[in-house]
């Protein structure tokens, strides 16, 4: 296991973080998985208010005694923006009692997505308050925010210099938010990159075409190496169902130097498959398309389709594609079947595409329904 600085906080944290979202099955499962992730390395434990027993079953693990020291551990978890003082105090007190701590290594303002979540962080005797008393009376030592939000929101809350980490999706697959990267980096904050496995493209059961394109690493591997080859980054998230979850990923946990001349062999067969398959209805990411007048993510929408017309990530497209319409300010956006055909996006692209026909198919194809398809 490597280990890296987390920015302004000065802490050393490992290279891998346990997320703690997915191993709940029960309190047995939860003190074995803590277990075997400290045993290969893993210093840094993430948790968060809103993940079920999450900090219950990571407190009684602590209280049960663990075989690394609570000193040599990084403890952080997460609470939700909230409009008033009171809310955030009471959140905060009763995530240290369910945790059984003295003190946080870091609180992660959680979601931080929307506009309205920075005007509540951002206003005067507002939740940032408590996090500040915390802080100042040694509860909280670290204070950073988490967020699913898009790129202007994440740029807009490192601006405001209240936080010294930032956790947020950035994968091979999905490089929109390369911009926060280097702004946090050049404010010295620590970046923990969130569900690099499953956000990332479910590269756990990667289909038959990227494991050929990704040869001789696998898919997951090769996202790993992307990531970690990055120095600006500090931590990924892993969050294992069971211990044994735990060890393929980790398999590159030493792995953090540049990317050798095989690597970046891969990469480039990716991408040049890619545009090989996608020909002339390949979407560039440039998001000049937005705003849509019927709040359609036509970016996202259209990222779903590169991938799964290029490397058959259809069971990735469809899971992802599900949660629009479905999961509130975590993955906002209409679906692409609300589309009118009004226009407004095509002036905007430079590379021309049909963007109502490629909406339209991407909702057949990912929705489930059958339907023509463009993707030949």
């Amino acid at each position: 296991m490597q280990y890296r600085r987390f920015g302004k906080t000065n802490l050393r944290l490992s290279v891998f973080s346990l997320g703690t979202m997915r191993y709940l099955a029960d309190f047995e499962n939860a003190h074995q998985t803590i277990e075997q992730a400290l045993a290969l390395g893993i210093n840094h434990l993430e948790t968060a208010r809103g993940y079920g027993k999450s900090e219950e079953y990571l407190g009684r693990a602590l209280k049960a005694g663990l075989s690394v020291p609570r000193t040599k551990l990084h403890i952080t978890t997460k609470i939700s923006a909230t409009a008033d003082v009171d809310t955030m105090r009471r959140c905060i007190d009763e995530s240290l009692e369910r945790l059984q701590l003295d003190y946080l290594d870091c609180l992660g303002v959680h979601g931080l997505n929307t506009w309205q979540h920075l005007e509540w962080v951002q206003a005067k005797n507002g939740c940032m308050q408590a996090v500040e008393e915390a802080v100042a009376d040694g509860r909280v030592r670290h204070v950073g925010f988490s967020t699913h939000g898009p790129l202007e929101v994440i740029q807009a809350a490192i601006n405001t210099d209240l936080f010294e980490f930032v956790n947020l999706h950035y994968y091979y697959f999905f490089q929109r938010h390369a911009a926060a990267i280097q702004l946090a980096a050049e404010k010295d904050m620590g970046i923990f990159i969130i569900s690099p496995a499953d956000k990332g493209g479910r590269l756990y059961t990667p289909p038959q075409i990227l494991k050929d394109l990704c040869q001789p690493y696998s898919p997951l591997e090769l996202n790993y190496r992307f990531l970690l080859a990055d120095h600006r980054i500090t931590t990924l998230s892993i969050g294992p169902a069971n211990p044994e979850e735990l060890r393929e990923p980790l398999q590159v946990a030493d792995h953090d130097g540049e990317l050798t001349s095989a690597e970046i062999s891969a990469f480039w067969r990716l991408e040049n498959h890619q545009k090989l398959a996608l020909e002339t209805d390949n979407c560039s990411q440039c998001y000049a398309c937005l705003p849509c007048p019927e709040n359609i993510n036509i970016p996202e929408i259209l990222r779903l389709r590169n991938l799964a017309v290029a490397y058959d990530m259809k069971d990735y497209g469809q899971y992802r594609y599900g949660m629009f319409e479905n999961a509130g300010h975590w993955f906002p956006g209409m679906k692409g079947n609300r589309c009118t055909e009004c226009g407004d996006c095509l002036p905007r692209c430079p590379e021309k595409l049909d963007i109502p026909a490629l909406l339209s198919d991407t909702h057949q194809q990912l929705s489930g329904k059958a339907g023509r398809r463009l993707w030949g």
